[in-house]
Order: C-alpha cells, then structure tokens, then sequence
C-alpha cells in the first residue's frame, strides 16, 4: 500500500488523540470533535464541529470527509456535504458539518468520533469548446433514464 507525508498541525482547541487508521488496511482516519460543551442536534438539525486540526495536504492530492458509518446507524447522524473536499491550498481548521437525520435529538461529546477523512488523489481538467459530444447510447437521459 502506498504511503504519503501528510503534515497536521494540531491548533490551540485541540487535544487527545492524534487522528489514525483504525485498521492496516482501512482507507479513511477518523477525526474528533473538539468540543468545550456537549451539542445537541436536534432531529434535522446541523452544527459545524471543530476538529482542532489543520493539514498540509500535498499537491495533487486532496482530503475527502466522509460520515461514520457507526453514527450513521445507531444515531442517524450524517455529514451535509459528503463527501466534502478539502483543497491543498487550505491550512484552516478542519470542521464537520453534522447533521442529525434520526427522529431522536442526538449527543455529540468532546472527543468523540465524528468524520473520517481520505486522503485522495486529483487530476484537474482542462477545457476544450467543441461543436460535437460523441454519440453515447444513453445520450441526453437524464435521472432514471435507465430504467432505475
């Protein structure tokens, strides 16, 4: 398995744990609130929670977040945007958009798992005008066009 530097600078709100894969083979580290009071997410509710981490991701790559899959089904808490993209250029705190899916106002304690994190490659495009796309046999269909 390919291994590459990631540089995290642990900010003045954090403490514990430094993030780490769970497994020698898991593809995603989990991350942790760094929370001074417990949040209450109310059912639909989002909040920003802090990580107390900044990353300098090395170019050409990118840190995807992703939700816990263990959050998602005991407590039906998501992330809004997931995954979400951290981009190389960014040295601000990481934070994790939770929301709270269940029907149940839902607990998130100081420390606690909350986002696991990818580190991802990027391949940037470049663009070029054309008066013609090739012929596809799906073509224009748009959602459910495939009998789905």
């Amino acid at each position: 398995m390919q291994k590459i530097k990631l540089l995290v600078k642990p900010l003045a709100n954090f403490s514990g744990e430094l993030p780490k894969y769970e497994t020698g083979l898991a593809a995603g580290f989990d991350v942790r609130a760094q929370l001074d009071t417990t949040v209450v997410l109310q059912p639909g509710e989002r909040a920003l929670i802090p990580t107390g981490l900044s990353f300098e991701i090395p170019e050409g790559y990118e840190i995807q977040t992703r939700p816990r899959s263990g959050l998602a089904i005991k407590k039906g808490v998501s992330l809004v945007n997931s995954p979400g993209t951290i981009d190389a250029d960014y040295r601000g705190e990481v934070k994790i958009i939770l929301i709270n899916h269940g029907r149940e106002p839902v607990e998130i304690a100081n420390h606690e798992r909350i986002a696991q994190l990818i580190l991802a490659p990027v391949v940037q495009a470049y663009f070029e005008v054309t008066e013609n796309l090739s012929i596809t046999e799906r073509g224009a269909g748009g959602f459910g066009s495939t009998g789905a």
